[in-house]
């Protein structure tokens, strides 16, 4: 063969490919990954933005070895060729998801683990018998805003708002400041047009906090990471705290809403509000099976030319993890129903080096919401058909933009 009749068109060089953010806001995600299956296998073209390509790994094994293997393909986005050639625009809304930072979620290797370790200290230094009763009573107190009504948005109005109060208070923050936190977080997942705007109103957040808890120390994560002897200067301070933030309240959001929009409509799970069999626990795991809180997670760069699930990646080419499509993947599911059960194979908390912290702390703040909002809330239903639910615009996540309901209205109710 000639040289023409052998050459595979690059990465950069395919038109015409699914965009990202259709999978994640198509009715069925789950079709949309078949259809790139079909036409590509295990891994996928797919376009980020206009122009900005990447590669969308669908296969659960496939992500396992690649997230597993740090000296071929890194966590570190100076090794993503667009980027480091300037083609992405520095003012993209991928950039707050994308584009370097000085925390562990972008570092491999030795770095990683210094940055990585002040997240996990943290995190075992809560007091989880506190937090829970603090997740509780601040439920509690949200449901009585809207109880008297007989009727809320579950995620404007409970299920944003839970995780905001409780990564506010891990960090030590008002509850004003947290609310400026979900504006801006909304903003940066959504990496659009205002995702640098909102990135920014949030490192501003996180630096005046660095300096009230250095000027007053006090006990909570702030504190807790800016006394630790990993985090060198103010900007790793400031971007491990960014990590922790947006991981943390992104996720979570998206968890509970997921569940209580699966409790409501799918009679599997809706019996549980009549005494049915299937209660939360079982919802929490189904949630992370069918729509896990990261839909697709970016991103690790090739950093050599290699071949994936029978692709050609290029050195510098940028792998998305499509964790919702990878945990459908046939490879990790059996036939029978029974052998299910218990199945925690599911890549919701990604996997290797990299795997998220926050796993008890994420399912802990999920199911006291979730039960908490069953519990209080008699005779809740949707007020809207099941299909009219939409979603938050997004490449990564599947939240739901509201789940409005109605219910039996009741009086004040009493602090947890």
């Amino acid at each position: 063969m000639t040289p023409s009749q052998t050459h595979q068109p690059t990465l950069s060089e395919l038109t015409g490919l699914t965009p990202l953010s259709a999978t994640t806001t198509c009715r069925d995600p789950q079709a949309a990954y078949s259809e790139l299956r079909a036409k590509w296998g295990q891994i996928a073209p797919v376009e980020l933005e206009p122009g900005i390509n990447a590669w969308l790994v669908l296969g659960h094994p496939e992500i396992c070895q690649i997230v597993r293997n740090e000296r071929l393909f890194s966590r570190n986005p100076h090794y993503w060729r667009l980027y480091a050639e300037q083609v992405v625009s520095p003012d993209s809304g991928l950039g707050p998801m994308m584009f370097p930072r000085d925390n562990a979620y972008f570092s491999d290797g030795d770095k990683h683990r210094r940055l990585r370790e002040p997240l996990d200290d943290g995190l075992a230094s809560l007091d989880e018998h506190k937090m829970s009763r603090m997740i509780r009573a601040a439920c509690t107190e949200l449901i009585a805003t809207f109880a008297p009504r007989g009727n809320a948005d579950l995620v404007a109005e409970y299920a944003a708002v839970v995780p905001m109060l409780a990564v506010a208070g891990m960090f030590g923050l008002s509850t004003d400041l947290g609310h400026q936190l979900r504006q801006a977080l909304i903003a940066l997942f959504g990496s659009g047009a205002d995702s640098q705007a909102g990135n920014q109103n949030l490192e501003r957040i996180l630096t005046n906090t660095i300096q009230a808890r250095r000027a007053n120390p006090s006990d909570d994560l702030a504190t807790a990471f800016l006394r630790h002897p990993n985090l060198r200067n103010d900007f790793e301070l400031q971007q491990s705290m960014v990590l922790m933030i947006s991981a943390g309240y992104e996720t979570t959001t998206t968890w509970i809403a997921q569940t209580l929009r699966l409790m409501l409509t799918d009679p599997r799970f809706a019996g549980r509000l009549r005494g049915g069999r299937l209660g939360i626990d079982e919802a929490l795991d189904e949630v992370l099976w069918r729509d896990p809180p990261m839909s697709n997670m970016p991103a690790r760069y090739a950093l050599a030319d290699c071949q994936v699930a029978g692709q050609p990646v290029r050195r510098g080419d940028a792998l998305i993890l499509g964790f919702a499509a990878a945990n459908a993947d046939s490879r990790v599911h059996t036939n029978d129903p029974w052998l299910e059960v218990g199945n925690r194979a599911h890549l919701a908390w990604s996997a290797g080096p990299h795997a998220c912290p926050a796993q008890r702390q994420g399912r802990m703040i999920t199911r006291i919401a979730v039960d908490t909002a069953l519990h209080r809330l008699q005779d809740v239903v949707l007020s809207v058909p099941a299909e009219d639910i939409t979603l938050l615009p997004s490449p990564w996540t599947r939240c739901p933009a509201s789940l409005p309901v109605r219910f039996t209205r009741t009086g004040p109710i009493p602090h947890a």
